[in-house]
């Protein structure tokens, strides 16, 4: 079994770059302090208060994909419809303070949002203990990682590996096809413009492995089961996600 930081040249390069954009970030904010992505404050990416104010989903959701459900039971949809990911977990809903900074983080490139982030994935595995074997991010395409300079969803889950002290295994899963972004489709595309979309690169890695999906967030649910399905289809004992917050 690997460790955290086993990752081949694409994890060591990722570390590089997170390197060099602590050090561009300190002299920059020694310049021109940020400011808070909630109220416009200067002095940090999220004020104190902002982030008092940030509540978490609470017990009224299904167990299963997090949306809301009363009294928490399972929803309909769920109990009806058979999926390879077994559950997505949730810390926040996607609104307020949450969905500034985690746009901040992908489009904006505040990557130093990750440890804002990062700490709500471990409390909700907290609150809802799994067994896995492998931290796996969701993939970008390469073209997309290439103009973002980072894929916001292995940073997130680089961090939780070495929280988990759990392998990470970054580019066990691979984008098969370019796909429009997800945000620009209707609730009903999304499913097929992901469909097939994802693979795996070494079968070997996940066959008979407990998996653990990591990504910002979680709208249909679409993307994260296109993964799950590609994870499945490899051999993979069980595939769970979680997400910092899911849009209901």
């Amino acid at each position: 079994m690997i460790g955290p930081d086993d990752t081949g040249s694409a994890g060591v390069e990722a570390m590089q770059w997170q390197r060099r954009r602590r050090l561009w970030d300190a002299a920059l904010d020694f310049l021109v302090p940020p400011r808070c992505v909630g109220c416009g404050r200067r002095g940090a990416d999220v004020c104190q208060s902002c982030s008092d104010a940030i509540q978490p989903l609470g017990p009224a959701i299904c167990p299963r994909c997090a949306r809301p459900s009363l009294e928490g039971r399972i929803c309909d949809r769920c109990r009806t419809q058979l999926r390879a990911l077994r559950a997505v977990l949730a810390a926040y809903p996607f609104e307020g303070v949450i969905r500034a900074a985690i746009l901040a983080f992908k489009y904006r490139r505040c990557t130093r949002l990750a440890g804002f982030l990062a700490p709500a994935l471990l409390e909700v595995l907290r609150s809802r203990p799994l067994s896995v074997d492998l931290i796996v991010p969701v993939p970008l395409s390469q073209a997309r990682r290439s103009e973002r300079g980072f894929n916001q969803s292995e940073l997130l889950a680089r961090n939780l590996a070495t929280q988990l002290s759990r392998p990470l295994e970054a580019a066990a899963l691979v984008r098969l096809r370019d796909t429009p972004q997800q945000t620009r489709l209707p609730a009903r595309e999304r499913r097929r413009n992901v469909a097939d979309a994802f693979g795996v690169a070494d079968p070997a890695v996940v066959a008979g492995r407990r998996i653990l999906l990591v990504d910002d967030v979680c709208t249909t649910g679409a993307t994260l089961e296109a993964c799950a399905s590609a994870l499945d289809r490899a051999g993979a004992q069980a595939v769970w996600a979680v997400v910092v917050a899911r849009e209901a």
